[in-house]
């Protein structure tokens, strides 16, 4: 018997965490993605409704004033939040849901379960993982090499990572993706031994 989870995916950009949850997605069907809202615009191929909730601004702040949150951070300029009904209707219905968020939306998440804050998520359906890349130069060839961003967004985003990487202690489980096949396995892993209980 699974029981159901909030996992919580946090790595800094580039180093593969929305790879590693797309392929967990892909092959468990009984695991669902949740979906934040974000003021940003789409990129590339994303769709509203599938890879975000891209909503306004004013949207955005109306959500904070009603606590509809159950996290929300500033992330390169733009807001990225989840809604608490997200979470805690699924988990209800005995589904899992994957969170791939910030390190700030994470630690949010953190502090209110554990401080039994969460609105209907218990202590011990919550796990964090924390995805590392082998090295930081590695990382920047990733992030150089999928061409999605201008310079100046390359140093930037290159900057945060060496902020994140700062938090990886916060987390109660690391990989480190160096080869993603090996990383993919260890990833399952952790989450088929959280939901085994």
């Amino acid at each position: 018997m699974y029981r159901p989870l909030l996992i919580v995916v946090s790595a800094p950009s580039g180093a593969g965490k929305s790879t590693l949850c797309d392929r967990l997605l892909a092959e468990r069907k009984d695991i669902h993605y949740s979906i934040s809202c974000t003021t940003r615009q789409p990129r590339g191929l994303e769709l509203d409704g599938r890879d975000y909730s891209f909503i306004t601004d004013i949207q955005f702040q109306k959500y904070i004033k009603e606590d509809a949150f159950l996290e929300y951070a500033s992330v390169h300029g733009n807001m990225y939040g989840t809604l608490k009904r997200t979470v805690t209707d699924a988990l209800a219905e005995g589904i899992t849901v994957v969170m791939d968020i910030d390190i700030q939306g994470a630690k949010q998440i953190r502090d209110h379960v554990r401080l039994g804050h969460s609105d209907g998520i218990p202590v011990e359906a919550f796990m964090d993982i924390f995805i590392v890349p082998p090295s930081m130069d590695e990382l920047e060839r990733r992030i150089r090499t999928r061409g999605e961003d201008e310079p100046d967004a390359i140093i930037c985003r290159l900057d945060n990572a060496r902020k994140e990487m700062e938090s990886v202690d916060e987390y109660s489980h690391v990989v480190v993706n160096s080869d993603l096949d090996t990383a993919y396995a260890e990833f399952q892993g952790i989450i088929e031994g959280a939901s085994k209980g």
